[in-house]
């Protein structure tokens, strides 16, 4: 048996023994990606291995197995590499400002470690650090919002409960200052650069996005909300190039032979369809909104790339550019 099945096998094991209600062959096929056969042969090895797992049977004659508490023994303690993501993504979050989930996975992080033999937590931590390092995790500069803990914890409640919230809301743009503003939260987006919540609002009747930074104020209702049955997050995220949303255009970019390998690398939307030209040039073509953060990602490229298309693109990379030249003029730069 090749080493690669033999990782799906205890991985098998473990989620058998993890979940109360078991594993049938489609939930075997679905997550490993087999045929149903190949889905039995998994399932009947584990019986071999463990002969006390036990067999359940659902209504309509379907079944599911699952493994008794602590029948993997030492199997199922973690890995050096387990703690270590574990610790990736406790930086990754406290690096945008949730706190809480941070804090949450250095618990889980804790708990984990302590099950570990005494000579594997010695080498811990410096395998930690190394890993870390390794994936620039650690080290990985640029600016960020610093968002009140307070006001990421309201939402995170708000949207776990499914409750709409009443909020003071500062617009960046205008500095203004709704007050008591009715919002009905689904998401937050988190990262680096501006971090925002997914919220439909009760004023505009549509889902919006509302900077983290500006509430001063929220308040959790009683009142349960629910999202509108025709939103889908994702799709809805796919309109726009980065956060912002705007009304999606069809985006033509043509990159120079020189700047082509690079930029075969990039997923620039996730509409995007890439083609080789005859002269070694790539376009790039796409469907979405944000055509300022798409200036803002272009500018990066300098004369290495060329919007064919849409021509309010065009314009739009020109007024950023005198936008540009002004920022210059003030701060006497040449």
């Amino acid at each position: 048996m090749r080493y690669g099945r033999l990782t799906d096998l205890v991985r098998l094991a473990l989620q058998m023994q993890g979940r109360a209600d078991g594993l049938s062959l489609d939930d075997i096929g679905e997550t490993y990606e087999v045929s149903r056969r190949t889905a039995e042969r998994m399932r009947d090895a584990l019986r071999d291995a463990f002969p006390q797992i036990e067999e359940i049977s659902e209504p309509g004659g379907r079944k599911r197995w699952r493994l008794p508490p602590g029948t993997t023994g030492r199997l199922a303690d973690p890995t050096v590499e387990d703690i270590a993501t574990l610790h990736r993504g406790a930086e990754l979050a406290r690096q945008s400002g949730d706190t809480a989930t941070a804090d949450n996975l250095d618990t889980l992080s804790d708990r984990l470690r302590a099950r570990l033999p005494g000579p594997k937590r010695t080498q811990l931590e410096p395998d930690i650090a190394a890993l870390l390092e390794a994936d620039g995790v650690a080290l990985r500069p640029g600016p960020r919002e610093r968002i009140p803990e307070e006001t990421l914890n309201d939402l995170r409640q708000a949207i776990l409960a499914g409750v709409w919230i009443k909020v003071d809301h500062r617009a960046r743009a205008s500095s203004l200052l709704s007050r008591n503003a009715r919002l009905g939260p689904i998401a937050m987006l988190l990262g680096e650069g501006r971090q925002y919540l997914v919220a439909y609002s009760d004023w505009a009747k549509d889902v919006r996005l509302f900077a983290l930074a500006g509430f001063e104020r929220i308040e959790l209702s009683n009142e349960g909300f629910e999202r509108p049955d025709d939103f889908d997050l994702p799709a809805w995220m796919q309109r726009s190039f980065g956060v912002w949303q705007e009304e999606p255009y069809d985006v033509v970019w043509r990159f120079t032979p020189e700047a082509a390998p690079d930029a075969r690398l990039y997923l620039f939307h996730p509409s995007q369809e890439m083609t080789d030209e005859p002269d070694g040039s790539l376009t790039v073509r796409f469907r979405a909104g944000g055509l300022k953060e798409m200036c803002w990602h272009l500018f990066r490229w300098g004369d290495q790339v060329d919007i064919i298309a849409p021509k309010i693109l065009r314009d739009t990379l020109k007024s950023c550019l005198v936008d540009v030249e002004k920022a210059l003029k003030i701060y006497h730069y040449k």
